[in-house]
């Protein structure tokens, strides 16, 4: 079974706990993870009982050790941004990050096509370390999409959400049809959502985790997120 952890910015006490209790076989957030140290030295005491996975969020680029504890810990091989991996059997996608104006924000046309495409024509001021500008490491280009899409997986994992929220995005649901995906799930929103009354509309089920929420591979509610609605369905199925 894999477990999918909402927003957490850097509360792990009940990542901790539950995967201790619980046992899953794998586990990935869903961006925004903001770790206040390297992220194997947060999760240390499960490193050993799961199999850990993240995408990145949009203020996981917002300071340097929000990127270096994530994208420099020793799990930085365990980002699952424009990859599908096994995981418990199960083909995982990941898209991180999230569509900005000064790069891409369908349904407009794009600004860039890639951060190399960025890279080439921006000026040596929008650096950061020799690459990609702090803040736009966060962004999803064309390409991150393009790149997935001729790919297959049975799950995608995004830290934006589709267009069955008010804030979602056709993009998200072209790449999950593209994907032939049966469920994609999302963060960034803080708040839980169950979309399946939309899955005759959006082609696959999808689900939108809340802050500090979990939820497994099936849809039940592992862990209410704390702002969700105390009506949240903790235990029906995706169908």
């Amino acid at each position: 079974m894999i477990y999918f952890f909402g927003d957490v910015h850097g509360h792990f006490g009940h990542v901790l706990e539950i995967v201790t209790r619980d046992r899953p076989d794998g586990v990935v957030f869903l961006g925004d993870v903001q770790a206040q140290r390297p992220l194997e030295v947060e999760l240390a005491s499960i490193l050993s009982l799961t199999e850990i996975w993240f995408i990145h969020g949009n203020h996981d680029t917002d300071t340097d050790a929000d990127y270096d504890h994530l994208f420099g810990s020793k799990l930085a091989h365990r980002n699952l941004h424009g990859r599908v991996v096994e995981i418990a059997g199960v083909r995982v996608a990941g898209l991180g990050g999230v569509f900005r104006g000064r790069i891409w924000c369908p349904p407009q046309d794009h600004l860039f096509e890639s951060q190399a495409d960025f890279l080439q024509r921006c000026g040596k001021g929008n650096r950061w370390r020799g690459g990609l500008m702090l803040k736009h490491r966060s962004s999803i280009f064309p390409s991150d999409c393009a790149g997935l899409a001729r790919q297959r997986a049975d799950i995608l994992v995004t830290h934006e959400a589709p267009s069955a929220h008010a804030n979602g995005f056709g993009a998200i649901d072209e790449l999950a049809r593209s994907m032939e995906v049966g469920l994609a799930i999302h963060g960034h929103h803080h708040v839980f959502h169950d979309y399946r009354t939309q899955r005759d509309e959006l082609g696959f089920n999808a689900l939108g985790v809340g802050f500090c929420g979990v939820v497994d591979q099936d849809g039940r509610v592992i862990r209410p997120g704390d702002y969700d609605s105390k009506s949240t369905n903790r235990s029906t199925p995706l169908a």
